[in-house]
């Protein structure tokens, strides 16, 4: 599947004999390497071989920012409403999930890979994962929401029906409000997916507290 769809540019870091996978994108503007920066303050057990994999979204123009070129998953256009970029969405969720097929190529079983991302990167995130033809161990959505919430029964995978997922979200966001997140949140667990929910008194950030969190969850999900 893999050789069908053209993979983004990448970097990763971990052991050679890696066990799991955790595939983490970016948000609007940034890059792989914006990410990397959480890797030193994760609490992860001693034994863990874990791979991190940062994928780097293509440039596009942006509506939101003048046309500017950036780095993005897809494009934000105020004019066309909350849920518009779909076609970007897509595309950029099966580049996500042409990632995870990657990693099983290498020999990570999919039930041992975990995709998240932040803000932008946490919507494709959401959608690649929730779509995915195999088990994972989870999703990870850091400040993001659920595109187009509506009509997601549309775009779930069985094989990952009930899957578990960590969302965090700052109280100040003023770049996606949480009462956006917390209605993918509850759409979610109505659905019947155990959500890790966790809030901060933060903006449109990651913090300490939170990855925290996170390192805690990961390692229940990934530990043997």
């Amino acid at each position: 599947m893999t050789d069908a769809i053209d993979l983004p540019e990448l970097f990763e870091t971990g052991p050679d004999d890696a066990n799991a996978s955790i595939l983490l994108l970016h948000g609007l503007g940034a890059d792989g390497h914006d990410l990397e920066g959480i890797l030193p303050h994760l609490r992860l057990p001693a034994d863990a071989r874990w791979r991190f994999v940062f994928p780097n979204a293509p440039k596009r123009p942006i509506s939101i920012n003048g046309g500017m070129e950036m780095r993005a998953w897809y494009d934000i256009d105020p004019a066309a409403g909350l849920d518009s970029g779909g076609d970007d969405i897509a595309a950029s969720a099966a580049q996500a999930a042409a990632l995870i097929d990657r990693e099983e190529a290498r020999g990570i079983n999919p039930a041992r890979i975990v995709i998240g991302g932040f803000s932008q990167g946490g919507v494709i995130a959401l959608e690649a994962g929730l779509g995915y033809r195999r088990r994972l161990a989870g999703i990870v959505g850091l400040s993001t929401y659920l595109h187009d919430h509506a009509r997601i029964t549309e775009r779930l995978s069985l094989a990952n029906a009930e899957l578990p997922l960590f969302m965090a979200h700052g109280l100040t966001d003023p770049m996606i409000p949480i009462h956006r997140a917390a209605t993918g949140r509850s759409t979610l667990t109505e659905l019947g997916y155990p959500v890790s929910w966790h809030e901060y008194p933060m903006g449109h950030e990651i913090c300490l507290e939170e990855l925290q969190a996170l390192s805690a969850w990961l390692t229940q999900k990934l530990a043997r």
